[in-house]
């Protein structure tokens, strides 16, 4: 198993690609904390996890609140008294234009997605600082950190932001063996292709546009299980040599824009 006696926390773990994550730690050996804002959600994660044979906590939790994420922290670490690996997962995305979104839509997005990251790391660090072992930090960003899309623009600067952090964290943290690294996904199959009820992976648009015109090489939407995989190299001792990347699972889509 190749993550077997360490102990992982991944937010935004209820479903889609973090709890996907989680599932996959967790069949590696890894003892994993699964937080999300909605109880039912990360607590079914967990259930399912602990119901397969592995090892697993469930902490309802805003990250976006500074306090909560530190909780988080400490949640885990009475648990299992270490931490090893960090997946900054947690992440909305609120349409809107520029002029017109309403303030306190873009400011959760930039809570959610960027400062919960930050609030997280911050937390985990100051730990694997004084454990002296050397830990992961593995960000899911987006491939909207590179590019725009019309009514996205909260989210893609947030995404920005947050590939930044890694690049940063990654510099600063190398000297202490703290390895930081991004992921981001393309067009994932999961709840957040929905909006306002429709999910844009089966639309004429999507399979028009990204499918039939070959935007997408691989012509499909991603899984969150193939995410998953990246984050599981990442999280290992096969990744040992890389630091401050931010690997694309897209299909190739970001090769064509």
């Amino acid at each position: 198993m190749r993550l077997e006696g360490k102990v992982a926390i991944v937010t935004g773990a209820g479903r889609g690609i973090g709890r996907a994550i989680a599932e996959l730690f967790a069949r590696e050996g890894c003892a994993v904390v699964l937080a999300a804002r909605t109880r039912d959600e990360v607590d079914a994660a967990a259930d399912a996890i602990t119901g397969a044979g592995g090892r697993a906590l469930a902490v309802p939790a805003d990250v976006s609140r500074r306090e909560e994420a530190e909780a988080l922290v400490g949640r885990a670490l009475e648990a299992y008294g270490r931490l090893d690996v960090l997946v900054n997962n947690a992440g909305i995305f609120r349409p809107g234009s520029f002029v017109d979104m309403p303030r306190e839509s873009w400011e959760e997005v930039l809570r959610v997605n960027l400062c919960g990251a930050v609030h997280c790391a911050r937390a985990a660090v100051r730990w694997m600082l004084a454990a002296g072992r050397g830990g992961r930090i593995i960000n899911i960003s987006s491939i909207h950190a590179q590019r725009a899309e019309p009514l996205a623009t909260a989210y893609d600067v947030s995404k920005g932001g947050l590939d930044q952090l890694t690049r940063s964290l990654a510099v600063e943290l190398a000297p202490h063996g703290i390895l930081v690294n991004g992921i981001a996904p393309g067009f994932i199959d999961t709840s957040m292709s929905v909006v306002d009820g429709v999910n844009e992976l089966e639309t004429d648009w999507f399979r028009s546009v990204y499918v039939g015109r070959r935007k997408i090489p691989l012509a499909r939407a991603g899984q969150p299980e193939e995410v998953a995989a990246v984050a599981l190299f990442l999280a290992s001792e096969e990744a040992s040599y890389i630091t401050g990347a931010v690997i694309p699972v897209d299909g190739g889509l970001s090769v064509t824009f």
